[in-house]
């Protein structure tokens, strides 16, 4: 579907635009990610599971405590991972975490209730002062607080591994492949790539943070371990959804039958319709909301895609949805987010009209309003 002289194409089966970086869509409309939500009743699970067990036998530790490691936030994916390996499987595994930006009180919540259950649990929690700092800097020069976050959530559980010298990470998904993006090869749905990774997710070099604020030991908790110790451990970080059908509703319905697990506090989530999905960093309100400024596309239409992939919403459903909340600004730590940024409200409003795209966005009055809205 095509607006406003081809500027934005939206996918024809779900909602997703093609400025979502990196989405491929067919000739016929469709994007990548419903490609592959589509491929997924062909796969034979019975033998992706084999392979997930002949993968745990040969990489897990002959000796140590742990099996493998779990990046883990506390949230319904990461959960449902780690109770599946522990009590599905047998496994024991170490759960890492790199400290939200703005922790909030849900997920220290759900990740007590499951370690109340029976895990061990690594977090780290970096220099505050550092990382409001690069949030302030990152969200002003980029439209992005979570840039160094995402060089950490990749790099502290490869530390972990090397230096608790267990080879096996399992992480959730190949977003590339789930949601639409560059999928480099069939291999990289299955086994992460460390490259792609700095490439697509953090896409910078940690060593250019470093300013007045930012000394070189600062960066400790952003930085990948030296290949060469990643090599001799034989570190091996596989994605648990090539092995496992992927879907965040169904973790989120599991996860809740094992433990009390907290939702969002006002009944959803600022920006769209679910209520279990991102609630452990009050940033992620903002975070979102930056997408919409960026990409035109928010966090109702994320939602929205996702559940449509799967066969639990229609795009007709999903449509009324993200036309009903995709544009919500994010109010609920709007306060708390303005302080943590260390920014005052016009400032902040400036920031955020400096990252409109001028190609999908129009000013009508003193109103901004999408060229294309989603359709």
């Amino acid at each position: 579907m095509k607006y406003w002289k081809d500027m934005v194409t939206y996918c024809k089966t779900c909602l997703m635009p093609d400025t979502r970086p990196r989405i491929v869509f067919d000739a016929d409309g469709v994007c990548n990610a419903c490609h592959t939500a589509a491929g997924k009743a062909a796969i034979d699970w019975d033998a992706r599971r084999a392979e997930f067990l002949d993968y745990v036998e040969r990489f897990r530790p002959a000796d140590g405590p742990y099996d493998c490691i779990v990046p883990w936030s506390g949230g319904k994916d990461s959960s449902a991972i780690a109770w599946k390996l522990k009590f599905e499987f047998g496994l024991n595994p170490l759960l890492v975490t790199f400290s939200p930006l703005m922790p909030s009180d849900v997920a220290a919540h759900n990740r007590e209730e499951m370690l109340k259950a029976g895990f061990d649990h690594l977090m780290i929690r970096p220099n505050q002062k550092v990382s409001s700092h690069l949030s302030r800097r990152f969200f002003v020069e980029r439209g992005d607080p979570k840039i160094h976050w995402n060089a950490g959530v990749n790099s502290v559980p490869v530390q972990a591994a090397v230096n608790y010298n267990v080879p096996l990470i399992f992480y959730a998904e190949h977003g590339e492949s789930e949601y639409g993006g560059r999928v480099l090869s069939e291999e990289h749905r299955k086994i992460r790539d460390f490259a792609e990774v700095l490439e697509h997710q953090i896409g910078d070099d940690p060593y250019n943070w470093m300013d007045d604020v930012v000394d070189e030991k600062d960066l400790a908790p952003y930085l990948y371990p030296d290949m060469g110790r990643v090599e001799e451990v034989g570190v091996k970080a596989l994605y648990f959804a090539y092995f496992f059908r992927w879907s965040m509703k169904e973790n989120y319905d599991y996860i809740k039958d094992k433990i009390d697990f907290r939702l969002a506090e006002n009944g959803r989530t600022d920006g769209t319709f679910t209520n279990f999905d991102s609630l452990d960093d009050k940033i992620d309100n903002l975070y979102y909301h930056m997408q919409f400024i960026k990409f035109g596309f928010g966090r109702a239409v994320r939602d929205a895609c996702r559940m449509i992939q799967n066969n639990q919403m229609t795009r007709d459903e999903g449509l009324e949805l993200a036309r009903k909340y995709d544009a919500e600004f994010p109010t609920t730590y709007h306060d708390e987010h303005l302080d943590y940024l260390s920014l005052t409200e016009a400032e902040f409003q400036d920031t955020l009209d400096q990252h409109r795209d001028p190609k999908i966005w129009e000013q009508r009055g003193n109103e901004w309003v999408l060229k294309a809205p989603v359709q």
